[in-house]
């Protein structure tokens, strides 16, 4: 590929990276807080702990995972399609789209003018320009769906009979998936949101807005983790000596993931009202059923992983895992986000059982289920990537292997503190979204445990630093060249085992949408038909 496009990424990575620094300084305080260390009085800057949460929201969950995938995804579509982008000129003003989009909205937030939460759910209501600033982040993925769809029509017209390349199938599988899913969100701003705020309605219906957030909110997740499984699936079994086990099954999992990762958001909304009770069974069975593709995932990577430690020399039914190349900080990041993730996968179907739902809640269990998702699966793999991404994209090698690894299994250390702690205060009942050492209703069994959250906070941050400081040094201090981009793994079972059917884009996007109708059509319907606009905004910081 060309010098250009590895500029284009090294900007989006440039940009996601400085969120995640903000997003970890942010996060830091609010898990000191929790543990009773409360240091926003000393912090000009973050005026509030509602405003340091909603800047760790937007910063590690909006801008740090879109800007990453939407420099990520490109990068390796192209080099396995083994061409450039179809518009370059597109593409670079596809960033400039979403920084111009995310300095917008930043400015409201940084301000205290948009402390809404990354949920952002009305009758809360932020400065218009925190809205807009968004919706064009959203546009800038649209045209990112656009370049890439265009980039393959090009490849397809000179390899008619060749099935797509595994990586480039799953990417853009990615971006039709994201851009079917972010209609939700874009209906929200530009019927609701943005004249709500803006002044030309007088007001909005917290429910509508839920369910088109909603709409949204949850594929998001599959936004955030497919590029990761895309490392997993087509870079992973290489890095640990071995082959993917699956081409096809790959192939199947991700166009499950297009056809099943939507319509599902009412498993989000069980305590809300005004939704049918059958309707929210419906989405219940449509969330384990989404299960079921991760599942596939999780048989497919584990297996690619076995055949890299057996031909490194390891036996036995467990002790093969020992025998993968642990030496190597890339690999060892994403397995550990592997581990760690099973357990969120695990509470996710817990969070979509109706009565388990209850229990748990808007408590602290969702935000160390969060936490294993986006917090782990998503960021430690993404930081992994990183360790040989910036290093190609800087032509210089990583400055310390070694510092690396400590911040590695240091994340991992402190995500266990971290997590499984919130996970036991919420089964007690302590509430999220909350300043808890500010409550008055603090029971003493909590009182036992918050010190655990700062602990693991604390060690979270160390390692972010960890991760930063050697990112730096890489860029500044190494004098080495930077190793090759990690190869494409071959298969067991390769793309000519996969039937025609999943090299086919039409039925799947159509059956994805008739899905939604039947999930989401009636009670869209009648919310649009019925709902009043007419709850007033609140500003209560």
């Amino acid at each position: 590929m060309t010098r250009s496009e590895d500029r284009l990424t090294a900007a989006f990575v440039a940009v996601a990276l400085v969120a995640l620094f903000g997003g970890a300084l942010t996060g830091v305080f609010q898990a000191l807080e929790h543990s009773g260390l409360n240091v926003y009085p000393s912090t000009p800057l973050v005026k509030s702990y509602y405003h340091s949460l909603t800047l760790h929201g937007v910063l590690n969950v909006l801008v740090w995972t879109t800007f990453f995938i939407c420099g990520f995804v490109p990068f390796l579509v192209t080099r396995a399609l083994g061409r450039p982008l179809a518009l370059p000129g597109l593409a670079w003003l596809t960033f400039w789209v979403m920084l111009g989009g995310l300095v917008l909205a930043a400015i409201p937030l940084l301000g205290n003018a948009a402390t809404v939460m990354f949920t952002f759910y009305p009758p809360l209501k932020a400065h218009w320009a925190f809205y807009v600033g968004l919706t064009l982040v959203v546009v800038g993925t649209w045209l990112v769906t656009l370049n890439l769809a265009l980039t393959w029509r090009a490849w397809r017209r000179q390899h008619p009979a060749e099935r797509t390349p595994l990586a480039a199938f799953m990417g853009l599988v990615t971006f039709a998936m994201w851009t079917i899913a972010s209609l939700g969100i874009a209906a929200e701003m530009l019927v609701m949101l943005i004249p709500w705020s803006l002044g030309l309605i007088g007001g909005t219906d917290p429910l509508l807005a839920r369910v088109l957030f909603w709409f949204t909110g949850h594929p998001i997740v599959y936004f955030w983790l497919l590029p990761a499984y895309m490392s997993w699936y087509a870079l992973v079994p290489r890095q640990a000596g071995g082959k993917l086990f699956s081409d096809p099954l790959a192939r199947t999992s991700f166009i499950l993931f297009l056809v099943l990762s939507t319509p599902l958001g009412f498993h989000h909304q069980y305590t809300d009202p005004g939704i049918h009770v059958g309707w929210k069974l419906v989405h219940a069975f449509l969330t384990f059923a989404v299960f079921f593709p991760s599942l596939l995932t999780f048989f497919n990577v584990v297996a690619s992983l076995e055949s890299g430690a057996r031909a490194r020399g390891g036996r036995g039914w467990v002790a093969w895992f020992a025998r993968l190349p642990w030496g190597d900080p890339s690999l060892a990041a994403q397995v550990l986000a592997m581990l760690l993730f099973t357990f969120g996968g695990i509470g996710g179907l817990i969070n979509a059982s109706y009565n388990l739902n209850l229990v748990v809640h808007n408590t602290a269990w969702i935000v160390g289920h969060l936490h294993l998702t986006v917090g782990t699966a998503v960021t430690l793999t993404f930081m992994g990537i990183c360790y040989w991404l910036v290093p190609h994209l800087a032509g210089r090698a990583l400055w310390s292997r070694r510092l690396a690894l400590a911040q590695v299994w240091t994340w991992f250390v402190g995500m266990i503190v971290f997590s499984n702690t919130l996970h036991r205060l919420g089964l007690m009942g302590m509430p999220r979204r909350t300043m808890i050492g500010a409550a008055a209703y603090v029971q003493p069994e909590w009182k036992v445990l918050l010190p655990l959250v700062g602990a693991g906070g604390a060690l979270l941050f160390l390692s972010s630093v960890l991760f930063f400081l050697n990112l730096v040094l890489t860029l500044v201090a190494s004098r080495a060249p930077a190793p090759a981009v990690p190869a494409f793994s071959e298969a067991l079972s390769g793309a000519d085992h996969a039937p025609a059917i999943l090299d086919r884009w039409r039925p799947w996007i159509a059956l994805a949408f008739v899905l939604i109708a039947i999930a989401y059509g009636p009670t869209l319907v009648r919310l649009a038909l019925t709902t009043p606009f007419n709850t007033p905004g609140l500003r209560v910081w």
